[in-house]
């Protein structure tokens, strides 16, 4: 084992300069980069044919995450791409290898190997496929093994090996060229390939792929159909659902296989929705959710996850997206988990675990890199921004912003777009720009015709409804307030009637009963669900209509609430705006006791409701992967929460905990 800690001190070496530091050349800006950030150059540098997913791997040997990486992404002098790490100035690998001592040097080497012999288990099937193929002397048979060898390299996060493997496959095959079903094959694996960076061409290719597959291979074709939904979900082309729907129905067979029923049940449950059809959507979603349970594959947990997510089964999404990722870490499969970290992190959203939610993000970007999927890693990046500019951290915002670099062919309304254009708005509103926040949001998608990222303006509601109450014209947020109303008519989600009720409160006239009346109806249902953040956020929004209605007292109650709720949940920003608002109502607002004149009982008081229970959970004595069993998180989420419950009430064991609380057992 390589003591790389010994050469990461060794690099720290040379970065302070003179003069020459201000020059700007890319020596320059290498000295000036992180210690880590180095070490990985440095092992880039050392093998030339090394992706990214061994370069992760490499890292995480020596406790590093590929987020080091990101300082040279941003100063420009490392590309990341298709799965690749390119040094982006001429002879800049030279110079980063060069500088290096030999001792770093061999270092790297062997760490470079140590990395590239884990990867190559990925690998064995692939390479044997290829080997075959050298030695099979019919065309045919060697095309299709070929072909097989390029879906090993894909799921094993190797798509410009896939790529290379796909063009050999078809100039093996007889004629130079596939027909039939190898054809069909061969149009799915482009597409999948195209899928990871151009997702819009990629709806074409699978639509062929499907049509070549209908007559003899029903489930591809229907996996084709699958494919081509993933693709038009992220592109935003969702018109394109009509022809999926024409091609799903054309497929149905009576008493079909219970893997080809899910997939025909997700796409009929989908191609509903995103035309506007809710009502006709629940009985396939549902279905979808109930066949997924019975059927132990990443995949099939993954389309029932999505399901229950359009039915806003939050916590239920959860736990399949949840279990998607972990099977196919356990299989190897690398094409499952960035969309399966995607659906966990918008389920974590939606019931208010934020704190989860990002580190899910950060998760999903790193194997998102890994694997060559440029399209959902930078899903990853543009949630981490809207997640940072809901809390107020609009630095950390603009940081993953400049990372999210979008692949040109995945499309003008492209999801991570979309998100971006959310972590703006949040941005905007926040700063007293509701105008401006209010464009960014409608601008995502039209609610009428299904064009642009339908889902991600839905999420955004909360927000482009207050912009718009705050700003000269509230008309365009009524047909996406509708839209919402539909959903959540039909999805039935405490959380998600709440967010209504409070949408329709900020539209209803200024001071009007029927204000008050709409965001007691939403405080009522708030008592159903899980999100504290939502929860306070209507408080604060109810103290503030009360306060304009020259009703201080009752206005500073809700304001407190508010204000003691962000306080647990640590978002200083938002305890400041409800302060504000106390100072407003008439309360002398002071700048609150220290963490060291709190006693235990009020250090209590400050976590939150899920910090709690995690506590008292693990007061009488249950591991963290029995919280996590019973709370539906992972077990890195609630050792998270268990730190910053440390951290919070000031003691560093469970012993003290144990000591801290009260007897009575959680909620």
């Amino acid at each position: 084992m390589v003591d790389a800690s010994m050469m990461h001190s060794r690099l720290a070496g040379g970065t302070r300069g003179g003069a020459g530091d201000r020059l700007g050349t890319p020596a320059d800006a290498l000295a000036r980069l992180p210690v880590h950030t180095r070490w990985l150059l440095l092992l880039a540098a050392a093998d030339e044919e090394m992706d990214v997913a061994c370069l992760v791997r490499a890292a995480q040997a020596d406790g590093i995450d590929i987020e080091a990486l990101a300082p040279a992404e941003l100063a420009g002098l490392v590309r990341v791409a298709s799965g690749q790490v390119t040094f982006t100035p001429p002879g800049l690998r030279a110079a980063v290898y060069q500088r290096a001592t030999l001792a770093q040097r061999r270092a790297a080497h062997l760490r470079v190997a140590e990395a590239a012999a884990a990867c190559a288990a990925f690998d064995r099937s692939c390479t044997a496929l290829v080997r075959a193929a050298e030695l099979t002397s019919d065309p045919a048979v060697a095309s299709g093994r070929l072909l097989a060898a390029a879906q090993h390299a894909l799921r094993s996060g190797r798509p410009a090996q896939a790529r290379r493997l796909l063009r050999q496959a078809r100039h093996a095959a007889p004629g130079g060229r596939h027909t039939g079903a190898r054809a069909g094959e061969h149009e799915l694996l482009a597409g999948e390939i195209e899928l990871r960076s151009a997702a819009a061409a990629a709806v074409d290719r699978f639509l062929a792929a499907a049509d070549l597959l209908a007559g003899s291979r029903r489930e591809l074709a229907a996996r084709a159909l699958m494919r081509a939904s993933e693709a038009v979900c992220f592109s935003g082309n969702h018109p394109r659902y009509a022809e999926i729907a024409a091609r799903v129905e054309a497929l149905r067979r009576p008493g079909e296989p219970i893997q080809l029923e899910l997939i025909l049940a997700h796409l009929s449950g989908f191609a509903a929705t995103f035309t506007g059809r809710h009502e006709r959507a629940r009985a396939p979603l549902r279905r979808c959710v109930e066949l997924g349970a019975r059927v132990d594959d990443p995949s099939a947990l993954l389309l029932a996850s999505a399901a229950s997510m359009l039915l806003a089964d939050h916590p239920l999404a959860w736990r399949l997206a949840a279990g998607a990722a972990e099977a196919a870490h356990a299989t190897g499969d690398r094409s499952v988990p960035p969309l399966a970290l995607l659906m966990k992190a918008q389920a974590e959203y939606w019931l208010g675990r934020y704190a989860a939610a990002d580190l899910t993000c950060r998760e999903g970007a790193t194997v998102a890199a890994a694997s060559g999927h440029a399209s959902y890693a930078g899903d990853h990046l543009g949630m981490l921004a809207v997640l940072a500019a809901i809390r107020g951290d609009q630095p950390a915002c603009h940081g993953f912003l400049r990372r999210l670099a979008i692949p040109p062919g995945a499309g003008q309304r492209c999801r991570p777009r979309a998100l971006a254009q959310w972590a703006s708005a949040v941005g905007d509103l926040l700063a007293g720009r509701p105008a401006a926040a209010a464009t960014r949001l409608t601008s995502i998608a039209d609610q009428a015709t299904g064009d642009g990222q339908v889902a991600i303006q839905l999420m955004a509601v909360p927000w482009l409804v207050e912009a718009a109450a705050r700003g000269p014209e509230a008309a365009p947020a009524v047909a996406v307030l509708a839209a919402f109303d539909r959903w959540a008519v039909s999805a039935g989600g405490p959380v998600v009637r709440a967010l209504s009720a409070r949408c329709h409160a900020l539209l209803a006239p200024r001071g009007s009963d029927l204000a008050e009346e709409l965001f007691r109806e939403a405080l009522r249902l708030h008592r159903d669900g899980e999100s504290d953040f939502e929860r306070a956020r209507t408080e604060l929004l109810f103290g503030q209509e009360l306060r304009r209605r020259r009703r201080p007292r009752d206005a500073r109650e809700h304001l407190h609430r508010a204000r003691d709720t962000f306080r647990q949940l640590d978002l200083a920003s938002w305890v400041g705006r409800a302060a504000g608002e106390l100072r407003a109502a008439g309360e002398q607002v002071g700048a609150g006791t220290s963490p060291e004149q709190v006693g235990g009982c009020a250090r209590v008081a400050q976590l939150t409701a899920q910090q709690r229970e995690i506590a008292h959970l693990v007061a009488v004595g249950a591991t963290n992967r029995e919280v996590a069993a019973r709370l539906f998180l992972s077990p890195r989420t609630v050792d998270h929460h268990l730190r910053n419950i440390f951290r919070k009430l000031h003691i560093r064991s469970r012993v003290e905990l144990v000591r801290l609380l009260p007897e009575e057992p959680a909620g």
